[in-house]
């Protein structure tokens, strides 16, 4: 059986939804491996990277330039990373890039798709640009759960686990409102000290009150992030732009666009923000 998204299902409660619903959140991880293992993976598979992150790194490159001043390449992670699209197009511009998949069946997947990807790239990785600047960097693709820190020491570099670019497309919106705050605290810890949490904001569309995965997520990478809440009681409520350096979150949003390029599954409502710790 294939499972596939039904946004028209009554109140959200699609197949997967249901699934889900049945199951303790602390068995949801064992749950979405599962789904690789039964070949119900598909239901989240784009089938190719972001354009709307692929726009970013090309034309903000005083954000995301791949290579530091002192010449080293910088590092990315996908959670969540699935098939590995979003983390082979950050090889080939340039970054070293990581991608942690909670399934085995997962991680192979990915690793086969990276390695025909990365000798002879498909034009949907690139925009305007058509290749990346600094020379492709390497996709690794590392079985773990994110939450935990067994997976840490594979990607250890020069004593610290630490990334310059932290990207999240449809990772939050598959946990459970209960982990989000877990996710906020995981992404602080992750993220250098100069880097850059990018985030596809997605589903906006989604009434946050209604069961997922996925879960609506509107407004709560701002609570979460630079409000310091827990992604659910005031989620809905506006942002104190004003008031942002006297929020009680860790991180500060340095950016915040509605993409040219994005997957039509969004509707035209993914928003694209960038965040950066305080």
């Amino acid at each position: 059986m294939t499972l596939t998204s039904n946004q028209n299902a009554p109140e959200g409660r699609s197949w997967v939804v249901n699934h889900f619903a049945e199951r303790e959140v602390r068995d949801h991880g064992s749950v979405w491996a599962a789904l690789w293992d039964t070949q119900n993976n598909d239901m989240w598979d784009r089938g190719k990277p972001s354009p709307a992150l692929i726009d970013l790194v090309e034309q903000r490159e005083g954000l995301f330039q791949p290579l530091a001043a002192d010449g080293r390449r910088k590092r990315a992670l996908v959670p969540g990373c699935g098939r590995g699209y979003d983390v082979v197009m950050l090889a080939l511009h340039g970054y070293d890039a990581y991608g942690v998949e909670i399934s085995a069946t997962g991680v192979a997947a990915a690793q086969s798709y990276a390695s025909q990807e990365l000798q002879k790239p498909q034009a949907y990785n690139f925009g305007e640009r058509k290749s990346g600047w600094a020379g492709p960097g390497n996709a690794t693709f590392i079985k773990g759960d994110f939450f935990r820190r067994d997976w840490e020491p594979k990607v250890l570099k020069d004593g610290e686990v630490l990334f310059d670019i932290i990207y999240d497309y449809t990772f939050l919106c598959a946990l459970h409102p209960d982990l989000r705050w877990q996710w906020a605290a995981r992404m602080a810890g992750l993220l250098r000290g100069d880097g850059y949490l990018v985030c596809l904001e997605f589903p906006l569309y989604k009434d946050p009150a209604l069961l997922g995965p996925p879960w609506g997520l509107h407004g709560v990478h701002w609570d979460l992030l630079a409000r310091g809440g827990d992604g659910v009681a005031n989620s809905g409520t506006a942002p104190e732009i004003t008031e942002t350096d006297q929020l009680g979150g860790r991180f500060k949003r340095v950016l915040y666009v509605k993409p040219a390029r994005s997957y039509e599954i969004g509707k035209g409502t993914d928003m694209l923000s960038v965040y950066a710790l305080k």
